[in-house]
C-alpha cells in the first residue's frame, strides 16, 4: 500500500478530510490536478456550524478577525439568523482562496501528504484495495491504497471511475459571477430581482466586488472556458441599466441551477464528499459548507475502520446521516431557486412566505435549515433534547481549572462529559480511554443554559454530535461507547 487513504481533490472538503485523518494518526496522500492554488475566490464565508467546527479543531484563528452578520436570506427574502438561540452569526467574506490556503497549511502541519500536478486518470477497486491510476510531473504511474475518497468536485472523475449513479436534474438557465474592481455599483447583499431576471452585488477585500447576474430565459451552455467579461457586463446592462463594462475583471465564471445527487456515498473502498457527492445552485453559500461537513462526519470514521478499532458498518453511518443532509440541502436550494429567479408568476408565493417568515417558528426553521444547525443523526432513542444534535459551546470548570466543550475536542477524540462527578460513570468508560477522554466538570456561566439542567453526562463524537446523554437515552453507556468507538 502507498497509504491508507488517498483523498482526490485539495479543496475545502479534501483538505479537512486530510486534516481529519492526520489528527487520528492515519497516512493520507491528497491528489490535486492543478499545481497551485487558483487564488479565485469561489465560496464565501461560512455557516455557523462551520464556524463551529473549525472552532472545534482550532483552526478558525488562524483567520484571524472576520466579518460576522445575523443577517442572511432565503430565496431572496431577508432572514434574520438572531432567532436562532445563541444568536448565531455567519461568516460574510472570506474567499474560498483563502479557506484553502488555512485548512492546507493546517493539513500539511499534522503531515498530510499533498502532491500538486497529478492527475486521476482511472480507479479500481477489487475488493482488497484501491489502484488509482495517476498521470503527474514524472509521467504516469499506479498508487495503491485501502481507502479512496473522491474530493474533486462536481464533475468527479472518481465518481465517473467508480461507477457511481447521479441522478437528478440538468441545469435550465446559466448564470454568470464575477469579481471586478474599479468600479462602484449600489449594494445588493441578497440580491435584487429584476423584470429581467436577478442581481447580486457584495463587497470583498481589497476592494473587490462582487456580482451575480442571471438573466431569465438564458440557455445553459456547456463551456471549457470561462465566459468572457463582456459576456457579464453586457447582460448587466441588460438588466439594470447600468454600464460595467469600465471594470477591471479579477475572476469571471459561469454556473447553472442543475441539482443531482449519488445514490450512495460509498461504493466498496471508495467514497465521496463534497460536490463529487451533491450539486445544487450555490444559495446562500452552502455548497462548500456542507461539503466541509461530510469530511468532518467522515474522517474520524474512516480512520478508526483503518486502524481497526471499528467495524466496517461505521462507515454506513456516513452515508446514513450525510445523504439525508445532502438531500435536504437540494431541497432547499431548489426551492430558493424557484423564489428567487423565476418571474412574476411566483411573486404571490414570495409575497405568501415572506408574511409566514415573520413569525418566529418559521423563521427559526428557515434559518436552523441554511445555518447547518437543523441537523439531527439517529443515534439511539431517547428523550434528551441533545440527543443526535450538534453539541452547542458549553463553558465549563474542571478539576485543571476553566475549559469549554469546545477546546475538549481539538484533540478528535470522542468526549465524555461526567457532569455530575460519578466514579461509577467513569469506572464504566475506563475500557475505552484510548479513544475516548473521560472529563469531570461543571457548566458555568452564560453558556449552561444551552444544556438542560438535570443533565448528569454527555457522551459526544470526535464530530461534535452527541451519541448519548444521562439522564434521557435508552441505551446504556457501554451501547453507546461500543456503537461509535467499536469493542476495546
Amino acid at each position: 500500500m502507498d497509504a491508507p487513504v488517498i483523498v482526490v481533490g485539495a479543496g475545502p472538503a479534501g483538505l479537512m478530510l486530510a486534516g481529519e485523518l492526520r489528527l487520528a494518526g492515519v497516512a493520507v496522500v491528497v491528489l490535486e490536478r492543478l499545481e497551485r492554488r487558483t487564488g479565485e475566490s469561489r465560496g464565501l464565508g461560512f455557516t455557523t456550524r462551520t464556524l463551529e467546527t473549525f472552532d472545534q479543531r482550532g483552526i478558525l484563528a488562524r483567520f484571524g478577525e472576520i466579518e460576522r452578520s445575523t443577517l442572511g436570506h432565503f430565496g431572496g427574502l431577508p432572514l434574520d439568523f438572531g432567532v436562532l438561540d445563541g444568536a448565531c452569526q455567519a461568516a460574510k467574506t472570506v474567499p474560498q482562496s483563502v479557506t484553502e490556503t488555512h485548512l492546507e497549511e493546517w493539513a500539511t502541519g499534522l503531515g498530510a501528504d499533498i502532491r500538486r500536478g497529478h492527475e486521476v486518470l482511472s480507479v479500481h477497486d477489487d475488493g482488497e484495495g484501491v489502484d488509482v491510476g495517476v498521470r503527474g510531473p514524472d509521467g504516469t504511474h499506479t498508487l495503491r491504497a485501502s481507502w479512496l475518497v473522491g474530493c474533486d468536485g462536481g464533475r468527479s472523475t472518481v465518481r465517473k471511475a467508480a461507477g457511481f449513479d447521479f441522478p437528478g436534474t440538468a441545469a435550465t438557465m446559466e448564470m454568470f459571477l464575477a469579481d471586478i474592481k474599479g468600479i462602484e455599483l449600489k449594494p445588493r447583499m441578497i440580491g435584487e430581482t429584476l423584470p429581467g431576471g436577478m442581481v447580486m452585488v457584495g463587497p470583498l477585500p481589497g476592494g473587490t466586488t462582487r456580482i451575480v447576474v442571471c438573466e431569465r430565459g438564458t440557455p445553459p451552455q456547456r463551456r471549457e472556458a470561462p465566459p468572457s467579461f463582456d459576456e457579464v457586463a453586457a447582460a448587466w446592462q441588460r438588466l439594470t441599466g447600468e454600464d460595467i463594462s469600465a471594470a477591471e475583471p479579477v475572476w469571471v465564471s459561469a454556473f447553472g441551477d442543475a441539482a443531482r445527487q449519488v445514490t450512495e456515498y460509498r461504493r466498496g473502498r471508495v467514497l465521496l464528499a463534497g460536490d463529487a457527492a451533491h450539486i445544487h445552485l450555490p444559495a446562500g453559500g452552502q455548497g462548500m459548507n456542507t461539503g466541509i461537513q461530510d469530511a468532518f462526519n467522515l474522517g474520524w470514521k474512516l480512520a478508526s475502520v483503518v486502524q481497526e478499532r471499528a467495524p466496517l458498518s461505521l462507515l454506513d453511518t456516513y452515508h446514513t446521516e450525510r445523504h439525508a443532509v445532502g438531500r435536504r440541502l437540494l431541497m432547499n436550494t431548489r426551492a430558493q431557486g424557484l423564489l428567487f429567479l423565476s418571474g412574476a408568476e411566483v411573486q404571490p408565493l414570495r409575497d405568501s412566505l415572506k408574511e409566514l417568515m415573520v413569525y418566529e417558528d418559521v423563521a427559526r426553521h428557515l434559518a436552523a435549515m441554511v445555518t447547518g444547525l437543523e441537523i439531527s443523526y439517529e443515534v439511539g432513542k431517547g428523550s434528551h433534547p441533545l440527543l443526535g444534535r450538534r453539541m452547542p459551546h458549553l463553558e465549563l470548570t474542571g478539576a485543571d481549572g476553566p475549559v469549554s466543550s469546545t477546546e475538549l475536542l481539538r484533540p478528535a477524540r470522542g468526549v465524555l462529559l461526567d457532569l455530575a462527578d460519578n466514579p461509577r460513570l467513569r469506572q464504566r468508560a475506563a475500557a475505552w480511554a484510548e479513544r475516548v477522554d473521560t472529563v469531570t466538570a461543571r457548566p458555568r456561566g452564560a453558556s449552561a443554559a444551552d444544556v438542560p439542567h438535570d443533565t448528569t453526562a454527555l457522551l459526544i463524537r470526535p464530530d461534535g454530535y452527541v451519541a448519548w446523554a444521562a439522564p434521557g437515552s435508552h441505551h446504556d453507556l457501554p451501547m453507546a461507547l461500543d456503537r461509535w468507538f467499536g469493542t476495546p
